[in-house]
């Protein structure tokens, strides 16, 4: 059995939704994960927010205004007058809970509730937009089985063990529909995969099956040697492995979740990236193999920033390392990209949350700058640090400043920190200096 995810846009329009009809329906057994349809998760987003800000005419007229679309769609995709009645029905219940949301005192919990609809209403619109065409399909309610524990990772046991009384429990059918990115926290509460975890949902719902391959479709043709929002001419990259697709998921490639090839990797269940609006493009294939060396892709992640800690002492000082690594942990923030010298250490952080309480605790022993709107330009491919045209990105330093290198860390991966507002400059100068000269 194969598990296929289908992302936001494409369950985002009526012809759209055909596509993956078509995809699907070929006769063989699969589950479908589906992602909320495009726009509506950063719409209910908004709601709440405005819950959160104590402003529920703007929540309700947000919410009045989705409402209408989704009637819309449903005109459009459902010609059957029964099942378009039934659709608009539960369409109605679950924005009439949305509304009842705003006379609530603001919550996280509230939030996750509000948030999940999404999810909910496109696979039953779905779901029953199969059934008007003749296909049959069963619901797998995502929230019956998908859990994460107390350190927000899957809980896989119970994963497998509710999903195997789910399967018992539904009348077989060649497909399964459920719910990407929405699960229960460890104490049952409504919580999420965070953004893009409905891939990670298809990944967690493949291992857990033992999935012939998870098949992630989303709008492009896989995933691209360059970010093809900043850069031109990039290319789908036909093999990836599971370590070079984790590298460039983590540091950026909007394609994929980070977490997505983690429960599959053990397994060796392949995970391939196709194109709902172009099927029959090869897409990018990620297995255990490693395809040939060299850099293969960049990747950027924004919203970094980095935080140069002095010591007045020798950095490598008996104790100096191990209690600024025990701050960051104590503020429960990961670090990206490290760098030292003799007496200072350089690090980058993507969540700041907690930047000014990690200051206070490093100015009690160093001295500390602090450099926001920092951007990490990944280069990953197999092998890198050893291949024989890996100096030839080295050419960037005399065209940007360069904040921090990362190198030799890891062989797949090279990292640069640089300033956001060289992103895009950065981005199109290594295109040239490294895919016209490095086969890939």
């Amino acid at each position: 059995m194969k598990v296929l995810k289908f992302g936001g846009t494409s369950v985002g329009s009526v012809e759209n939704m055909s596509n993956v009809k078509n995809i699907i329906n070929d006769g063989k057994k699969k589950i479908v994960v589906l992602s909320a349809m495009s726009g509506t998760t950063n719409t209910l987003v908004a709601i709440a927010s405005n819950i959160s800000n104590n402003m529920p005419n703007e929540a309700v007229e947000k919410i009045n205004k989705l409402h209408e679309t989704y009637f819309n769609t449903i005109d459009k995709l459902l010609g059957d007058e029964s099942l378009n009645a039934d659709v608009k029905n539960y369409i109605t219940e679950i924005f009439n809970f949305l509304v009842e949301c705003t006379y609530q005192e603001y919550s996280l919990n509230l939030e996750n509730n509000i948030v999940a609809q999404g999810e909910l209403l496109s696979t039953y619109m779905f779901h029953n937009y199969l059934k008007q065409e003749g296909i049959k399909s069963a619901l797998l309610p995502a929230l019956s089985f998908m859990r994460i524990d107390k350190n927000n990772e899957p809980d896989l046991f119970y994963i497998k063990q509710d999903l195997d009384i789910l399967f018992k429990e539904t009348p077989e059918a060649p497909i399964y529909i459920t719910q990407g990115f929405i699960c229960l926290d460890e104490d049952g509460n409504i919580s999420n995969l965070q953004r893009g975890g409905s891939d990670y949902t298809a990944t967690i719902i493949g291992a857990v099956i033992k999935a012939e391959e998870v098949e992630i479709w989303t709008d492009i043709d896989g995933m691209h040697n360059n970010d093809p929002r900043y850069v031109e001419n990039t290319r789908p990259i036909s093999n990836l492995s599971f370590d070079e697709a984790a590298e460039l998921a983590y540091f950026g490639a909007k394609i994929l979740h980070p977490q997505t090839v983690t429960p599959v990797r053990e397994l060796n269940i392949p995970v391939r990236l196709k194109n709902t609006m172009n099927p029959e493009a090869y897409g990018t294939l990620i297995n255990e193999s490693h395809s040939e060396n060299g850099v293969k892709a960049i990747a950027a992640k924004d919203n970094i920033t980095a935080i140069k800690i002095k010591s007045g002492r020798m950095l490598l000082a008996h104790g100096f390392l191990r209690k600024v690594f025990e701050i960051f942990e104590v503020y429960e923030t990961a670090i990206d990209m490290i760098t030292t010298s003799e007496v200072a250490i350089s690090l980058t952080i993507d969540d700041d949350r907690n930047l000014d309480k990690i200051i206070t605790a490093l100015e009690k022993f160093s001295a500390v700058e602090v450099d926001k709107n920092q951007t990490i330009i990944c280069l990953v491919g197999h092998s890198i640090v050893n291949h024989q045209d890996t100096y030839k990105l080295f050419q960037i330093l005399q065209d940007v400043k360069i904040r921090m290198i990362s190198y030799g860390g890891s062989r797949n991966n090279i990292s640069l920190l640089v300033n956001s507002n060289d992103k895009i400059n950065t981005l199109g100068k290594l295109n040239n200096y490294l895919f016209e000269l490095v086969t890939v």
